[in-house]
């Protein structure tokens, strides 16, 4: 069995290299023909938007108990993500690279826990000429 996890995790590495190869190329291609170019003209905002959308979509699939929507969801996901990454100039193995130290650090099923914010330092963060701009308008 674990050699079968093992051979899955780098077939899909390489699946998500290819993929982010791919995404490289398109991305200067005609907008009209290409969803890709597309994504790239619109911008890393438009980017993130879609990449929010279909992860909503895997977890109201999942939710439902629908494993074939969750797998077409999660490949849309995961192109969603890696237009993200060549857009910001994340490269795939930056991101298998720190998936090895976090798998070194805790194992492979765990995530890095946050660290503790004091509440102080979340009040003291937050932006006040903001709240002072929004309270003009209203008064405007």
């Amino acid at each position: 069995m674990l050699a079968t996890v093992f051979d899955y995790r780098i077939g899909m590495s390489d699946s998500l290299n290819r993929l982010y190869l791919a995404v490289l190329a398109a991305r200067d291609l005609d907008p009209a023909v290409s969803r890709t170019a597309r994504l790239f003209q619109r911008g890393p905002a438009q980017m993130a938007k879609k990449l929010a959308e279909e992860a909503i979509e895997v977890v109201i699939d999942a939710v439902a108990g629908k494993p074939d929507a969750v797998v077409r969801e999660s490949a849309d996901l995961l192109y969603n993500l890696t237009v993200l990454w060549a857009s910001v100039g994340v490269r795939p193995e930056q991101v298998w690279a720190e998936m090895s130290r976090r798998e070194d650090m805790l194992g492979i099923a765990e995530k890095l826990p946050k660290p503790a914010k004091r509440s102080a330092e979340r009040h003291a963060r937050r932006p006040i000429v903001t709240l002072e701009t929004r309270r003009s308008r209203k008064l405007g």
